[in-house]
């Protein structure tokens, strides 16, 4: 099984990207975390350059294309001005047409984390960025992980320091895959 893993921040280095590595040290047995790469190149999304059925410029493609051979997707979103970083929404914006119902993230699996240096942990950006991908069409996962004072969450190795930290998103990441048809709450269903 595979998740997506989309994070709102280009910096190489960012606390979200950090972030987003340490859940690949949290996945369940059988699931693999794959990293999307392209947010940069996905254009600012304008009706005139949409193709009927949805997509239509390369970027913007190739999310849509990512989005729809995952079987499910973690959003890591910094917090910008008590919202979410613009690059994530226009891709969001993308991915969700033509409409909600047939939209790549239509019924897709999804789940939010965020970082944040200050003490609430993008409390807010997860929060609107869950808003706006249930609108789009997903299916959301109801949990937050909050990773506040990121700048002291994370030990050499790329792991995060705090257990309970670690715990929240084990959890996460484990309701994600049976969410997506792989896991414990797969074999619960079938008894």
């Amino acid at each position: 099984m595979r998740i997506l893993g989309v994070v709102g921040s280009l910096r190489p280095d960012s606390h979200n990207r950090r972030l987003l590595r340490a859940a690949a040290h949290e996945l369940p047995p059988g699931v693999e975390l794959e990293i999307f790469e392209g947010l940069k190149q996905v254009e600012p999304f304008d009706e005139t350059d949409e193709h009927e059925d949805g997509g239509g410029m390369p970027g913007a493609d190739a999310f849509i294309a990512a989005i729809r051979d995952a079987d499910a997707i973690l959003f890591v979103t910094p917090e910008y001005n008590g919202s979410i970083p613009g690059v994530l929404k226009n891709a969001v914006d993308w991915a969700s047409r033509p409409t909600p119902a047939t939209s790549a993230l239509a019924g897709k699996p999804v789940a939010v984390i965020g970082a944040s240096t200050s003490m609430f942990g993008a409390v807010w950006a997860q929060a609107e960025l869950r808003k706006a991908l249930g609108l789009a069409g997903a299916r959301v996962l109801d949990h937050e992980v909050p990773v506040p004072t990121a700048h002291e969450a994370f030990h050499d190795d790329g792991r995060l320091n705090r257990g309970g930290t670690r715990r929240r998103l084990r959890e996460v990441l484990a309701d994600l895959a049976a969410e997506a048809g792989h896991g414990p709450a797969d074999s619960a269903q079938a008894g």
